[in-house]
């Protein structure tokens, strides 16, 4: 209980805590920011890490010099697109023996192997803009032995452009007054915009289940 309630006042106040790592680590920053972007899309287990929210902070402290928004862009673009890949690399390892991993939700498994049915490959892409669904892509990709040629353009021009969206976001609009003072508000913002794509998908599951039990 007390994670989740840590993790909650983390995500909401995700300026104060990164205005503090500046302030004591300077340089260091961006190390940390290169490891948790790639832990978030790197690995199954850590899919409750700040990503698009932190993408987002990043850049309103790049506007004011903090950080310089070009190193910044391009290291978290790196750690993005490698994370995607030890994720479809460790997917492509442990095949089908994945699902039997009692730590790993089978019903995060589910979800993403519909989005995949649904969309194709361009699951790679569209998952990079929602949370869970964005760390389990990957790896489901590599379970069901999607060519790596394939993934790779996917992962790469989906990494870019959704570092690129988030950070630049806040890159411009992070330190305008209304939003600097409602910081915490805009980070809900964002996480609710990111999940509407899944809570979409799950509605629209939901009233075809119906439809066909009514039919039946």
């Amino acid at each position: 209980m007390q994670l989740v309630t840590y993790l909650i006042d983390l995500f909401l106040h995700l300026d104060e805590y990164l205005a503090n790592i500046i302030t004591q680590y300077g340089a260091w920053t961006y190390g940390l920011l290169f490891f948790v972007i790639f832990m978030e899309t790197g690995f199954v287990v850590t899919p409750f890490l700040p990503g698009d929210s932190l993408l987002f902070a990043a850049g309103t402290f790049a506007a004011i010099g903090s950080l310089n928004i070009w190193f910044l862009l391009g290291l978290l673009m790196v750690a993005a697109v490698l994370g995607d890949t030890v994720n479809y690399a460790i997917g492509h390892y442990l095949g089908d023996r994945a699902y039997n991993i009692k730590w790993i939700k089978r019903e995060y498994l589910d979800k993403t192997h519909a989005f995949f049915q649904k969309h194709g490959g361009k699951t790679i892409f569209l998952a990079r803009f929602v949370p869970i669904v964005r760390t389990f892509a990957p790896f489901v990709a590599g379970i069901g032995k999607m060519s790596y040629g394939y993934f790779i353009s996917y992962n790469f021009f989906g990494g870019i452009t959704w570092v690129a969206l988030f950070t630049l976001a806040g890159y411009f609009f992070g330190n305008i007054p209304f939003i600097k003072k409602n910081f915490e508000f805009v980070i809900i913002a964002i996480i609710l915009i990111s999940v509407l794509p899944m809570v979409y998908e799950w509605l629209k599951a939901r009233r075809e289940s119906k439809s066909v039990k009514a039919e039946a």
